[in-house]
């Protein structure tokens, strides 16, 4: 349980530092961003506080669906924000476009590392994951037809808004997917299932 709530704490960090490093990369950010960014330049409320804002309208929005929340859900929604902001004040604006490139690239593994960090905890998806999950079970779509669906309404109410769209958001979109299929499964934490216990036989490693 220590190993997989550090685990959890660690991931989510680092998903706000890796969306800070892609906002401050400047040529595009994730679909959600781009809301997020949207909101905020009409509120001024901050980056990280309409995260926050955001992840509890999802969280509204799964009591329809009959989703149930975990403790790793719960966390993501509070601490993802607030770990954006601080990522978001170390980082410098305005750089060359070639530091602003490699910031992106960072922040687009680094997401992915996190992602698996804090799925790889099994305390729960995070808000958007979970819609996405949710609608899929209760409607029988495809989960890619429900991913791109809530994307792309969330990429265009915040492009209107003012949110930053650009090649970083396709990029965003077309590699995040690839990059998460490895860190998953290379993060997860597996958990003993219960059952008799087994027979002690001498055993080789493969690895």
């Amino acid at each position: 349980m220590t190993r997989r709530l550090t685990q959890l704490f660690i991931g989510l960090f680092l998903y706000g530092i890796g969306i800070a490093l892609i906002v401050r990369g400047a040529i595009g950010v994730a679909p959600w961003d781009v809301l997020t960014q949207g909101v905020d330049a009409h509120t001024h409320l901050g980056f990280g506080t309409i995260t926050i804002l955001i992840s509890a309208v999802v969280l509204v929005l799964w009591i329809p669906i009959r989703q149930k929340p975990g403790v790793g859900t719960l966390f993501n929604a509070v601490l993802v924000g607030p770990s954006a902001d601080v990522g978001l004040l170390l980082i410098p604006e305005g750089l060359d476009l070639w530091v602003r490139v490699l910031l992106f690239a960072a922040g687009l593994l680094l997401v992915a590392v996190a992602t698996g960090l804090y799925i790889g905890a099994h305390f729960g998806p995070g808000p958007r994951d979970g819609l996405m999950t949710g609608l899929h079970q209760r409607t029988g779509w495809r989960i890619w037809v429900v991913r791109t669906g809530i994307e792309v309404t969330v990429l265009g109410i915040g492009w209107v808004l003012g949110g930053d769209v650009g090649v970083g958001t396709v990029l965003f979109a077309v590699l995040i997917g690839p990059l998460c299929q490895v860190t998953i499964p290379l993060f997860a934490i597996k958990r003993p299932t219960p059952g008799p216990s087994p027979v002690v036989e001498p055993t080789v490693s493969v690895r």
